[in-house]
């Protein structure tokens, strides 16, 4: 066993561990933050996509020992005071979502475009930039159409990152 001490979702955290777990097994398991999802088990997918130092990884091949001293910020973590983030928000209003399971990992991947890509998103930015993230369920147009909605309210100055 190893001992991890991270922050997660603004809450200090000290879990003893196995070496060979992985963030997303900390986060669902020990920690009980099953909004991050597991699709795939081979990083293809992005179900499990969450922040690190404010920056979005694949957490089913990221080692929670790696994250020893890090901030990581989880779907669970994003809203603030009962108010959802704005990227949450336009994929509600835009219908960015059908039985859900991606819908996490979708979001917090598209934080991260904004982030790095500044709130002037066009179609074909969205489209490039989600390619890691698989929806079963859609034709990707409305979740294209949410991470723009959402860029521009995160432009309106709600709240510019979650990190």
């Amino acid at each position: 066993m190893t001992t991890v001490t991270l922050t997660v979702n603004g809450q200090s955290v000290t879990q003893a561990i196995d070496p060979r777990t992985l963030l997303v097994q900390l986060l669902r398991e020990n920690l009980r933050l099953t909004g991050t999802h597991v699709g795939c088990d081979t990083s293809q997918c992005g179900a499990c996509v969450v922040h690190v130092n404010g920056v979005s990884v694949k957490s089913c091949t990221m080692l929670a020992a790696q994250c020893e001293g890090a901030s990581v910020t989880t779907i669970e973590g994003i809203a603030q005071g009962g108010q959802l983030h704005p990227m949450q928000e336009a994929f509600r209003e835009h219908h960015g979502l059908q039985c859900g399971y991606c819908t996490p990992g979708m979001i917090m991947s598209a934080i991260d475009i904004v982030n790095r890509k500044g709130t002037a998103l066009d179609e074909e930015t969205v489209r490039h930039e989600l390619e890691g993230n698989i929806c079963r369920c859609t034709g990707y147009h409305n979740i294209v159409k949410a991470v723009i909605a959402g860029a521009e309210a995160m432009a309106g100055g709600m709240r510019q990152a979650a990190e």
